[in-house]
């Protein structure tokens, strides 16, 4: 899904990029920057840098659960430069086979969806879905520790 503000940004960078084409001198190194592309080239920048945080601290929160490593969005700069305007880390979120394992990985995976100072809808999405796994292993764990009584509906 493309969100509204990345619509805009791609719009204004290509009008940049356009205007950077157009103003080109005869010097090949030399191109004059208008301070629209200069913007643009500050926002992207700055959501780069805030794109890249986000994505370390899931993935130094989620440690061994992590698979693959970061995936990234670009967006191509007035610079022609590639800027990161989105992330993702993929992580196990499979269930242990004992509940006791998976209750403990469960509040691994919430503590790296919720690493980021910032956490997206996805991020607390993915949060609620492991406090969810939480629960049903926990609820296993109260039905094996009374045998007689079943916690299953």
């Amino acid at each position: 899904m493309v969100r509204s503000w990345q619509r805009e940004l791609s719009r204004a960078i290509q009008q940049a990029v356009d205007q950077m084409r157009a103003q080109k001198s005869g010097a090949a190194d030399t191109v004059e920057v208008s301070p629209e592309a200069r913007h643009m080239l500050a926002k992207l920048k700055a959501r780069d840098q805030e794109v890249r945080a986000h994505e370390a601290a899931h993935m130094a929160a989620g440690g061994s659960l992590v698979k693959g490593g970061v995936s990234f969005t670009y967006q191509r700069g007035p610079d022609g430069g590639l800027y990161a305007v989105g992330g993702e880390v993929s992580i196990d979120t499979s269930p242990e086979r004992d509940p006791r394992a998976t209750l403990a990985k469960a509040e691994r995976i919430r503590a790296a969806a919720l690493a980021p100072s910032d956490p997206s809808s996805t991020d607390r999405a993915a949060a609620a879905a492991a406090s969810a796994m939480a629960a049903q292993a926990s609820a296993e764990l109260a039905r094996q520790n009374r045998p007689g009584l079943d916690l299953r509906a």
